[in-house]
Parts: C-alpha cells; structure tokens; sequence
C-alpha cells in the first residue's frame, strides 16, 4: 500500500498548493516533489520503487493538469479517469513494492508520541495519505463528479450562478466533515458519523426550504445531495483504505 499512499499524498498536496494559490503546472509540480521526496524518506530506494516513485511523479502532474481543465472547459470526467486507473493500477501492482522504512521508519521507532507507538513507516504513510485527502483533493472530487453528473456547470464556478455561492461554509463544512468521520471510524464509532449527516441536514434545511422560486430549491437541493453523499464516500473510501 505504501505506493499508493505516497500517490495520494502527491494529489493531496498538489491540490492544497493550488487551492492556495492558483498556479498552473507548478502547483502539481510542488505535489510530484513532495510525493517522491516522501516515498525516499520512507526507504521506496529499490530500482522498482525509483522507477514507480517517478510514474508516480508523472501521475500526479497528469492529475493536476486534468483537473484544471475539468473544472474549466474540459472534460470533467478526465480527472477522475487519471484517479481512477491509477488507483487500479496502484492496487494490481501493490504487492511488488519495496517495505516501506527508511528515515521515516527509524523516527517512529525512536519517537516518544504514544500515538504513533508501534506503528511502522507504511502505516503511517496511509494514514497520511487518508487525512490530506480529506482535505482539498476531496472537494476537488465532489466538485468534479457534480459537474458529471451536470448537477452544476464549472465555467459558472465562483459566480452568483453557482449554488455553492448560495449554500455558503461547503469548502469549509466538507473537509471538516471528512476529517470528523475518518477519525470517528479510526475510534471505532463509525455509528457516531450519523450525528456529522444530521447536524448537516439540520443546518442546511432553512437554506432548503419551499420558496417560490422551486427551480432554483430543486438545483440547490440536487447540488446539497449529490455533493454531501459523494464527500461521505471519499471519507468512507478513505476509511476502507486504512482498514485494509
């Protein structure tokens, strides 16, 4: 798993730097780096990690790239065909990948954060991996899939048009959320998650409620689904990866 985690960790990253600061190539290039600097602090220094550490690098530039254009005028559905086969592929060749260690391996075993007592390099690798996700790259895959499912349109991203304009706090509430039901689940209370669904739907419902305008109720009421259950999923899915 530990390849795929250091794949996550390039997404992750490269989607932070650009929800900071916008800029082409670069920010996906900070992710490339940052996923093979990763990969060599946790000993990925065999001949076949060197050479999956630099697809690796290439796969993250081509997630950058592709969500840029899909959130734009391009295919919103590219991205998460880049994520998509790259996860596939990550978990086809899983097992060929060198034991994660190295510098990384050497500071747990010589840390004194109870936390992490016991826990090795790969391990921490994907959980890592799990939480930044939660972050950017998890709003970047519900706005992606929103606009596949044409429940919104990416070139009216930001502007009065856009529901996410009127349901105001979801880049916030989402990564929140997310991080809130990993860590439940993490604890064993992945019951407890429910409370996360209502509070939402609670606090939502005045922004929902019949008005008369019912075409612009029925588009934010879409967008409020689609987008929370598919934000449920990536935490869900993040979950599962960490359980594996």
């Amino acid at each position: 798993m530990s390849w795929i985690a250091v794949l996550l960790i390039g997404f992750a990253v490269a989607d932070l730097a650009h929800s900071v600061r916008p800029v082409r190539v670069v920010n996906e290039c900070i992710g490339a780096a940052v996923a093979v600097w990763v990969g060599l602090l946790a000993g990925l220094t065999t001949p076949v990690d060197v050479v999956a550490l630099l697809v690796i690098a290439v796969l993250v530039v081509a997630w950058g790239q592709s969500v840029t254009r899909g959130l734009g005028r391009g295919p919103a559905w590219a991205p998460l065909l880049v994520l998509g086969l790259s996860l596939l592929v990550g978990v086809l060749v899983s097992g060929v990948a060198g034991e994660a260690d190295g510098l990384v391996g050497s500071w747990l075993r010589e840390t004194d954060i109870p936390l992490l007592a016991g826990m090795d390099a790969e391990r921490l690798l994907v959980l890592a991996a799990a939480f930044l996700v939660q972050l950017s790259t998890g709003n970047v895959i519900v706005r992606l899939l929103l606009a596949v499912t044409d429940t919104v349109n990416p070139v009216h991203h930001d502007t009065p048009a856009d529901p996410e304009q009127q349901l105001k706090g979801g880049r916030l509430l989402g990564p929140m959320e997310r991080v809130f039901i990993l860590g439940l689940g993490l604890a064993g209370q992945l019951t407890a998650a429910a409370i996360v669904v209502a509070a939402k739907g609670l606090l939502r419902w005045p922004e929902l409620q019949s008005k008369p305008d019912q075409h612009r109720i029925h588009q934010l009421t879409e967008y409020f689904l689609v987008g929370s259950f598919v934000s449920w999923l990536v935490a869900l899915s993040s979950l599962l990866l960490v359980s594996t």
